[in-house]
C-alpha cells in the first residue's frame, strides 16, 4: 500500500442479545476475545494506527485491549492503539466521526467491527488494493437470504457496475429488497474524503441514526469511484449478536483450523471433535484423537500421538511422544516440555514448570509440577512430584509424593540417578536422596540419604494373635 493504513474498530455496542454482563466484543471465540481476533488482523496488516471506538462498558473494553495487544496470536507487530468514546450511540457514521480526530489525511481508513472476528488478512489486502488511496472500496457478499442487511445498489445491471448506494433493510423498497448482494460493514476509504463526507451526514431515516453507508451517495456526488470487492465466504463477514451465533461461528472457526492442520499432514480422528484455542504447531505424522483441546501455544514434534479427551496448553512435546487419553497438560506462563520417546498418561497431569527428559514415563493419576525429570525416569502410578529434581532412571513407586510445602514456603527435593523410591513414601523437602539409593516402601524421609544406601523409616509391626474386631450391639439398634 502506498498510503498508510489506519484501522477503525467499532466496539461501542451493548450487545443486549448476548444476555451477559460481559461486553459483547470480549466474548471468546477459539479461546480469544472477538475483539482480539480483529486486533490481530489489524496487526497483520501493519496498520500505522488502530482506533477502537468504545461506549458501553468502555473502561472494561479499553483495559482488555491492552492485554489483547500484549498477547497477539497471529502477529507480534507493535501497534499504536488509541480509543474514541461514542456516548450516546447514534449510528455507525456517528461512531466513525468520534475517531476522526485521531486519523491523518494522508492515509486510508479501514473500518472493521469488533464483533466480526474471522475476516482474513488477504481479503482485507484485496479490499485495500481496490481502494488504492483513491476510491471508496466496500467488502460485499452475495447471499441467498439477505434479510436484515444493507443492499448494494449498482448504477448498471452488470456485476462490475459501479456502486451507487447502500440501502438499509428498513429503508429499502420492495425492489431493492430483492437484491442479494449485501454490504458487510467493512470498507476502505481515503481519509481525506472520509473527513469531508462525515461532515455531511444526516439522520433522515427510519432509525434516526447517522449511517456510515450514506457516504456512498456523497462519493457519487463528488465523482469518486465506489467499488465493491465481492467474496463468497460468509464466515469472514459473520458477526456475533447472540450465544447461538457465537456457537455457530465457533464451529465454523474450528472446522477451518482442523482443515488447515489436515492439509499440513496432521491426522485428526474426527475434525468435528477438535478444538484449537490458541496456536498449534505440528511436525510430520502427528495423530490427534477425538475431543482434544489445545490452548495457548502448543508444539507437537514428529510422530506425536495424542489420545482422546486430552487438554493441552502452553507446552512443547518431543518427537515420538505418546500422550494417552484424558491427560491434562498446562504450562501456563512457565511452560511444560516433554522429551522424545516419553509416555504420558492416561489421566496424568503436567503443571507449570514440568520439564521431562527423553523416555520419561508419567502414568495414571500422576501429577508433576515445577520439576525436572531426567532421561528414563518413571512415575507410573498415583504419585505427586512437586518442586523436584529427579535423576536418570529413577523409579517412583505408587502413592509416593514429594512434600514440598511447609505451610508457608516451597522447598525442593533432589533425587539422584538410579534411585528407587518404594510405594507410599513421603519425601519431606528440603531433602536429597543420594545416587543409587533405595527408599523402602512406606517410609517418611525427613533427612538426606547417602548414595547407594537403603533408607527405611517405619514403625515396628505388631501382630496380636486372636484379636477380635468390635461387634455391633444389635439390642441398641446401633
Amino acid at each position: 500500500m502506498a498510503s498508510p493504513i489506519e484501522v477503525v474498530i467499532m466496539a461501542a455496542g451493548k450487545g443486549t442479545r448476548m444476555k451477559s454482563k460481559l461486553p459483547k466484543v470480549l466474548h471468546r471465540l477459539g479461546g480469544r476475545a472477538l475483539l482480539g481476533h480483529v486486533l490481530d488482523c489489524a496487526a497483520s496488516l501493519a496498520a500505522r494506527r488502530v482506533v477502537v471506538i468504545t461506549g458501553h462498558q468502555a473502561e472494561i473494553v479499553e483495559t482488555a485491549c491492552a492485554a489483547l495487544v500484549a498477547s497477539p496470536i497471529v502477529s507480534d507487530v507493535a501497534m499504536d492503539i488509541k480509543f474514541a468514546r461514542q456516548e450516546p450511540q447514534l449510528g455507525t457514521g456517528h461512531a466513525v466521526l468520534q475517531a476522526l480526530p485521531q486519523l491523518s489525511d494522508d492515509g486510508v481508513t479501514l473500518v472493521l467491527s469488533g464483533d466480526v472476528p474471522l475476516t482474513q488478512t488477504d481479503t482485507l489486502m484485496a479490499l485495500l488494493a481496490e481502494c488504492d488511496g483513491q476510491r471508496l472500496a466496500l467488502l460485499t457478499l452475495k447471499m441467498d437470504n439477505p434479510a436484515g442487511y444493507g443492499r448494494i445498489v449498482r448504477a448498471g445491471d452488470q456485476p462490475s457496475s459501479q456502486v451507487s448506494a447502500i440501502v438499509e433493510q428498513k429503508d429499502a423498497n420492495a425492489e431493492q429488497r430483492k437484491i442479494q448482494e449485501i454490504y458487510s460493514g467493512i470498507m476502505a476509504v481515503p481519509t481525506r474524503f472520509l473527513r469531508q463526507w462525515l461532515a455531511r451526514l444526516g439522520n433522515n431515516n427510519a432509525q434516526k441514526e447517522y449511517y456510515l453507508t450514506e457516504i456512498v451517495k456523497f462519493a457519487a456526488e463528488d465523482g469518486v469511484a465506489v467499488v465493491a470487492h465481492q467474496i463468497d465466504d460468509a464466515v469472514q463477514v459473520a458477526g456475533v449478536n447472540s450465544p447461538v451465533q457465537l456457537a455457530e461461528l465457533e464451529r465454523a472457526f474450528q472446522q477451518r483450523q482442523a482443515l488447515r492442520l489436515m492439509e499440513q499432514g496432521v491426522r485428526l480422528a474426527d475434525p468435528a471433535r477438535f478444538d484449537l484455542r490458541g496456536s498449534l504447531s505440528c511436525g510430520q505424522d502427528v495423530e490427534i484423537d477425538v475431543n482434544c483441546v489445545f490452548e495457548g501455544a502448543v508444539k507437537l514434534a514428529d510422530g506425536v500421538r495424542v489420545g482422546a479427551n486430552c487438554v493441552m496448553a502452553n507446552c512443547s512435546i518431543g518427537e515420538g511422544v505418546v500422550i494417552h487419553p484424558f491427560t491434562h497438560i498446562d504450562g501456563e506462563t512457565l511452560g511444560v516440555s516433554v522429551g522424545e520417546g516419553s509416555l504420558i498418561g492416561p489421566f496424568a497431569r503436567l503443571r507449570p514448570g514440568a520439564q521431562l527428559g527423553a523416555e520419561v514415563h508419567i502414568g495414571n493419576f500422576v501429577e508433576v509440577k515445577n520439576s525436572i525429570l531426567a532421561k528414563g525416569a518413571k512415575a507410573n502410578h498415583l504419585a505427586y512430584l512437586g518442586d523436584a529434581t529427579v535423576g536418570e532412571r529413577v523409579n517412583i513407586g505408587a502413592g509416593s509424593i514429594t512434600a514440598n510445602y511447609d505451610g508457608a514456603n516451597k522447598h525442593r527435593t533432589v533425587i539422584g540417578d538410579d534411585v528407587h523410591i518404594g510405594s507410599n513414601s513421603v519425601l519431606v523437602a528440603p531433602v536429597t536422596i543420594g545416587q543409587g539409593g533405595t527408599v523402602g516402601a512406606g517410609s517418611t524421609i525427613t533427612k538426606s540419604t547417602p548414595e547407594d544406601s537403603l533408607s527405611v523409616v517405619r514403625a515396628k509391626q505388631i501382630s496380636l494373635a486372636g484379636w477380635q474386631r468390635p461387634q455391633k450391639n444389635l439390642k441398641s439398634g446401633a
